[in-house]
């Protein structure tokens, strides 16, 4: 059963204690109860308030080691106050009003946490996208003299996937791609779209490798003729204008290239949630996923780097 606050005042009654913040994440990480990370053990000991020994291997871990609050030297309790706000935020949160909410010392401090939510709004084995989809790619960034058709230099190729749901959009997948070959545009509908999907398209040539990957394509040609392309692949031309409307009022277009796909993720975190009655929902999937996935160290995020798979912890007690 989920369970989360349904308002900010129960937010601050409830987790008003780093006791009360691990205990939540204990049920999300854990929810069977305690599982050893080294050797899957579920027998263990409390050490102190904050460490659990496995029975087993004798290997010690904490609620937060091996998620993004690890190493933190922030309170849980403002953690929590920082995802509430967070996930509030109808359209997006800034590292300045995250600063200014929560009183943080820096900036940089801000921006750093905003960059580690951002890595936890893509659930590790999502679903992919099923039934009939659209495809198709989009530019973010200023005009760019000398630039023909799908290549760009200045610019980022975003490339965009939203599955139909009736005359409606349902969920989306997005990903900065480096061009618009084969490898790049294919790999993301096989990431994204589930095989025995109807892939709906323009006429670029890479496309027509879809059926060989178990994709019916339907495809509708386009040849750079504006007007047709949102009419006939409206879902898809919907998204980007929102995603470009969001990235200017929200953040002011200044959003680096490196950084833009961190962007995606949150902007596509909260578009396939935008449905949702209660803030207090974002809120659980955020910390829900922030528990899944790996540590994000500032130097990490700074150049760039998406964490891989999960890593064995060391022998013996750390």
């Amino acid at each position: 059963m989920e369970d989360y606050p349904r308002t900010l005042d129960e937010l601050e009654m409830r987790f008003s204690s780093e006791e009360e913040c691990r205990d939540y994440l204990f049920a999300l990480r854990w929810p069977e109860g305690f599982v050893c990370p080294r050797c899957q053990g579920r027998a263990a000991w409390p050490i102190a308030a904050v460490r659990y020994e496995c029975v087993g291997c004798g290997y010690q871990a904490s609620v937060t080691a091996g998620t993004i609050f690890q190493d933190t030297h922030k309170p849980l309790t403002t953690w929590f106050r920082a995802i509430w706000w967070v996930t509030a935020q109808k359209n997006g949160a800034s590292a300045l009003g995250l600063q200014r909410v929560l009183g943080l010392g820096s900036y940089q401090t801000a921006w750093t946490w905003l960059h580690k939510l951002r890595r936890a709004m893509v659930r590790p084995g999502r679903d992919r996208l099923s039934g009939r989809v659209e495809v198709d790619e989009t530019y973010i960034g200023g005009p760019e003299e000398g630039a023909d058709g799908r290549y760009t230099e200045a610019k980022s190729l975003v490339v965009i996937a939203a599955q139909e749901d009736g005359p409606g959009i349902g969920r989306i997948r997005m990903r900065r791609v480096p061009d618009a070959s084969g490898p790049s545009l294919l790999g993301f509908i096989q990431d994204a779209v589930e095989p025995g999907s109807i892939v709906h398209t323009d006429g670029w040539e890479t496309y027509k490798g879809l059926p060989k990957l178990g994709y019916e394509h339907a495809t509708t040609k386009i040849r750079g003729q504006l007007e047709l392309a949102i009419t006939m692949l409206p879902r898809v031309h919907r998204v980007a204008s929102l995603l470009k409307r969001w990235l200017l009022g929200t953040h002011q277009g200044a959003v680096s290239k490196e950084h833009l796909e961190y962007y995606l993720d949150e902007f596509t975190f909260r578009f396939n949630r935008r449905a949702s009655k209660h803030r207090g929902k974002l809120f659980y999937r955020l910390l829900q996923q922030a528990v899944e996935v790996d540590p994000q160290p500032y130097q990490a995020i700074i150049k760039h780097i998406r964490s891989g798979p999960p890593k064995l912890p060391p022998v013996g007690p750390t």
